[in-house]
């Protein structure tokens, strides 16, 4: 393997009052928004492009609603209040029917189905959406579902689909796709060869092992963690939540612990999570003389420290316990030996700052300097301010860490922006494709105690210069005001295809326009402090009780928010294509996911994203990845594959979509060295001549890593351009 690619490298109210978080105090260089940004606007307002999405509420909001109304709410009330009584959507970008656009899959509460949006792009030539949830057989309508992930789990070129369910058992679905239509990649009308009524999926939970427990699952990921070419399982789990004592008062008690699950194939999964090491967690203060489960909302599996295997991340919530009696709250890393081991390297890499409540979870290299960064939320500066808690400015900021040469991360300093809002999900998308990717955050928190967060009206970090220094983008998402919606879910892909990344968010519900905002008290000399405002929900009536407002609430809604791509930059895509199973020797799932792709446009800087498949929080983005070139022409683009091996193409035009494939030939592109190689050639041509006759490998993308071409392992080669992607009409 290849080691060293990317290595160059129930509580008293005096108890809450006591919660001091002992985080480090950060900052961020903030600037006013420059003219000629791009915009994004909501296309599912007003039920829009056939999107009616409304997320009703668990089961347990009756109980909330009662404790509403009693005489008075008081702290042992608070302790009582079950956890997102309205529920907690997420979000998966996939192109389910493989007709080259990206569906949009919502979860909902029970009695609600799921929703699976049909993207009709292609069909219509304008951005329009069509819910098939229940004829394409996911509408898993009894269940409370919260989280989602997604990947060719069985290798036969189509992404299955793993839904979580609210302290209730796990759904997964196999997608029949590949077994129905007649072309196994996306070209405008693949999937009009299948059955229309016949579903798309089917439900196979009782043999997969993976539905046969009742914890508060939260998100979850998908990886190859041992080489064998079939991607595995990892789900983060919380506590029960129908009360918040796990949160306000019990440590660890009553926390339930997270879950590996390692695919045996024939969509088969075995329990290793206590053999793998992931139970085995660090960092604790004071240290646990037993392992411990901790609360935790957000995970990824990613190549973090770019050795060909990949590790676990998950952030934990420290919630209301002071730090002062145990620090919980940190986000761990679990390095993988390559064999599907782990090992907790939290302390050693940097990443537990103590006592923080870290949500969602992002990751990109952030200031372009070959390591894997990553940006985790957090609770934000002004939740506690408005209920009198003690804390730092600072001290529960979102904020990013920058890997380094030796594995570790350096927590980011964060300049005149001085502190950050609220959040849940966060993705870390080129929104302007200038070449660095930036950083989108929404949430909102319904849970500090008599208050609801209204702080984050939708969060636009805008990266400058791929310095990881961000300036806060007011007008990018001014056309919805998010601060009314208790946001959960957020994704990111290219929706419309027009080159440029799209968002997509869900709320649990949402606040009506005659429900009062208040601002918070505390004032940091921010960007944020006029946007940060709060919900009421009880007003204080005296010795640490509160009485009801009479608030009510309307169910929450999808926002699709179409980028503008107006600003004359450049973009190229790019879709990885592991070949296990279709090649000998090919090691590789079949959609890459664990692959970090880098693309250096011609004149700028490299950029990095990771193939990952669920991060953000309970959420999955696009798995085809796109990269901004700015002014540039052309651009490389080279994948390191899990294992260790590389491809490279050079000569990339802008406006092209490409697949590249995992091949191999032992020495594929750029080597171990870094010297161009290339491997023989009689292998390479019969791999491509596979991929291009079983359909998985465009003819023009084989034709271009063929080894006669110039644009293949031959630095500043060109090769003969596509044709720049078309735009539909009525895309944005």
């Amino acid at each position: 393997m290849m080691r060293d690619v990317l290595m160059c490298r129930t509580p008293s109210f005096s108890t809450l009052l006591a919660l001091v978080l002992l985080v480090p105090s950060a900052t961020l260089l903030s600037h006013p928004a420059h003219a000629g940004d791009v915009t994004f606007d909501n296309i599912a307002a007003g039920d829009g492009a056939g999107i009616s999405y409304r997320r009703v509420p668990s089961k347990t909001n009756a109980i909330y609603e009662r404790l509403q109304r009693e005489p008075l709410y008081t702290m042992a009330m608070v302790v009582a209040t079950p956890e997102k009584p309205r529920g907690a959507p997420g979000i998966a970008l996939l192109d389910y029917d493989r007709d080259g656009d990206l569906d949009v899959y919502v979860t909902n509460g029970p009695g609600a189905a799921n929703s699976l949006y049909k993207n009709l792009l292609l069909e219509r030539g304008a951005l329009s959406f069509e819910d098939v949830g229940l004829e394409a057989g996911v509408g898993a309508t009894e269940q409370d579902s919260t989280g989602v992930c997604f990947g060719d789990l069985d290798n036969d070129g189509d992404d299955d689909l793993l839904v979580l369910g609210r302290s209730e058992p796990n759904r997964l679905f196999e997608n029949l796709a590949a077994d129905r239509s007649a072309t196994p990649f996306g070209n405008g009308g693949a999937a009009g060869s299948a059955d229309p009524k016949e579903p798309a999926f089917r439900e196979v939970t009782g043999p997969s092992g993976l539905g046969s427990d009742d914890f508060g699952h939260a998100s979850c990921s998908m990886g190859d963690v041992n080489g064998d070419g079939l991607l595995d399982i990892v789900i983060a789990n919380t506590y029960e939540w129908s009360q918040r004592a796990a949160i306000m008062s019990e440590p660890f008690r009553l926390n339930q612990p997270n879950q590996l699950y390692l695919n045996r194939g024939g969509l088969r999964f075995q329990d290793v999570s206590d053999s793998s090491g992931i139970r085995h967690l660090e960092g604790f203060v004071p240290p646990q003389k037993e392992d411990v489960a901790t609360i935790t909302w957000g995970i990824a599996m990613v190549d973090y420290d770019g050795d060909g295997d990949l590790d676990i991340i998950h952030t934990d919530d420290q919630g209301a316990i002071p730090p002062s009696q145990v620090s919980r709250g940190m986000i761990q890393v679990l390095q993988n030996d390559g064999t599907g081991h782990f090992t907790a390297v939290t302390h050693e890499v940097g990443t537990d700052p103590p006592g923080s409540l870290w949500m969602g979870l992002s990751f990109a290299d952030l200031n372009c300097d070959g390591h894997l960064d990553l940006f985790a939320t957090n609770m934000g500066d002004y939740a506690f301010s408005a209920i009198g808690l003690p804390f730092k400015q600072g001290q529960l900021s979102s904020r990013w860490f920058l890997g380094r040469d030796d594995g570790t991360f350096a927590p980011a300093e964060f300049g005149a922006l001085r502190a950050t809002v609220f959040g849940w999900g966060v993705v870390t998308p080129d929104y302007d494709n200038d070449g660095d990717p930036d950083v989108a955050f929404y949430g909102s928190l319904n849970g500090t105690m008599n208050t609801i967060t209204a702080d984050n009206p939708g969060t636009i970090l805008e990266n400058r210069g791929c310095g990881a220094a961000f300036d806060l983008d007011y007008d990018a998402l001014a056309a919805t005001d998010h601060a009314r919606r208790n946001i959960h879910g957020v994704a990111t892909g290219d929706l419309n295809l027009d080159g440029f990344p799209d968002l997509v968010s869900v709320s649990a519900f949402d606040i009506p326009k005659d429900v009062p905002l208040h601002a918070y008290p505390a004032d940091y000399d921010s960007p944020f402090d006029r946007r940060a405002r709060y919900v009421e929900l009880f007003a204080p009536a005296g010795n640490g009780a509160f009485v009801w407002n009479g608030y009510h609430f309307t169910n929450g809604t999808l926002a699709v928010e179409i980028n503008s791509a107006d600003d004359g930059n450049g973009w190229v895509a790019v879709k990885t294509l592991g070949t296990a199973g279709l090649l000998t020797g090919g090691r590789v799932n079949r959609d890459g996911i664990g692959a970090l792709v880098r693309v250096t446009p011609e004149g700028g800087k490299t950029a990095m994203h990771p193939v990952t498949a669920g991060s953000s929080y309970a959420s999955e983005n696009s798995l085809e990845l796109t990269f901004g070139l700015g002014p540039a022409e052309t651009a490389t683009v080279e994948v390191l594959w899990p294992g260790g091996e590389r491809t490279r193409v050079e000569g990339v035009h802008r406006g092209e979509r490409i697949v590249v494939p995992e091949i191999p030939c032992n020495g594929l592109s750029a080597g171990r060295t870094g010297a161009a190689q290339t491997a023989d050639p009689a292998c390479v041509a019969h791999a491509l001549d596979r991929l291009v006759r079983a359909g998985v490998l465009p003819a023009a993308d084989a034709d271009r890593l063929r080894p006669e071409s110039s644009s293949f392992g031959v630095p500043g080669s060109t090769a003969s351009p596509k044709k720049e992607a078309p735009q539909a009409s009525g895309s944005r």
